[in-house]
């Protein structure tokens, strides 16, 4: 292990506290916003406590944080559009990065750079196609619109990371488990997909971040408000409140609190998991 002289060592460590500090920053703000109970409009000073300690913007938020939709029925939307999407990209994506992994056919690299121009293309540029498209099969005013939108975005980034992780498993693994007379969908399942599980969970975990955190594409196809996401009324709070609305800002910090703990929650059991994999998956009992 090579040694840092302490100037080096000093230089790491303050700039690891510079990057700290620009990553809590925002977070302890936010926390700022939703706690103070006397703020009503826009804040105009720098306080690094609240004025005034207060639960109540949490438990308004709780109650009703976008007109008459409950916080329940937001929570279940943004749950059940973000799990679906990811676990669509996740299933389909699986597949394709498959086959552009181990097989050889024509236009396979003209697929790869589709898949990638799809993927740096903004969402903007596909609006009016999906429209169109959502509209003659007519469930563009649904949820399950949402969902396929929403695996459809994530779906290239999906197949170009878990495309890396079935390339990374050496061919001779699965030509082993040929040998003793297991065909391709029982080599991929047992031998494959598990080696391949810690990629696989990083590109779900990011598939259901991008549907969970997204908003502008909802309002092109949402009308309904029982079918409102909760990235979709904080923006509405922003809307509101820049427009001159009589709902406190200390409500937007709390509802983005409250929207944040479902992907710490995730975030900590993926990482167990993914730690898990990374240093037993090899390894068989």
């Amino acid at each position: 292990m090579r040694k840092i002289s302490f100037i080096q060592q000093l230089g790491t460590q303050l700039a690891l506290i510079v990057i700290g500090f620009f990553v809590i920053l925002p977070i302890w703000g936010m926390a700022r916003l939703a706690f103070d109970g006397t703020l009503r409009g826009r804040p105009t000073e720098f306080r690094i406590l609240p004025k005034v300690w207060s639960f109540d913007p949490f438990l308004q938020v709780l109650d009703k944080p976008y007109q008459s939709v409950n916080f329940e029925t937001l929570l279940k939307n943004s749950l059940l559009i973000s799990f679906s999407a990811a676990l669509i990209a996740i299933v389909l994506g699986m597949s394709l990065a498959y086959a552009f992994a181990r097989f050889r056919f024509p236009a396979r690299q003209t697929g790869l750079f589709a898949l990638l121009l799809t993927a740096v293309l903004p969402p903007v540029a596909f609006l009016t196609p999906l429209y169109i498209i959502l509209g003659l099969m007519q469930i563009r005013t649904t949820l399950l619109a949402l969902v396929l939108v929403y695996a459809a975005f994530a779906m290239p980034f999906c197949i170009w990371n878990m495309r890396a992780a079935f390339q990374a498993i050496p061919k001779e693994v699965e030509e082993a488990a040929f040998l003793d007379g297991a065909g391709d969908v029982t080599s991929f399942i047992f031998i494959t997909l598990p080696l391949a599980l810690p990629s696989v969970a990083v590109a779900g975990l990011i598939a259901f971040l991008m549907a969970y955190s997204e908003f502008t594409l909802g309002w092109l196809f949402v009308d309904k408000a029982d079918n409102v996401t909760l990235a979709m009324s904080i923006y509405a709070i922003v809307q509101t409140q820049y427009s001159g609305g009589a709902q406190p800002w200390s409500y937007l910090g709390s509802l983005a609190i409250i929207m944040s703990i479902p992907v710490v929650v995730i975030f900590l059991i993926f990482q167990r998991t993914l730690l898990e994999r990374m240093m037993f998956g090899s390894i068989d009992d």
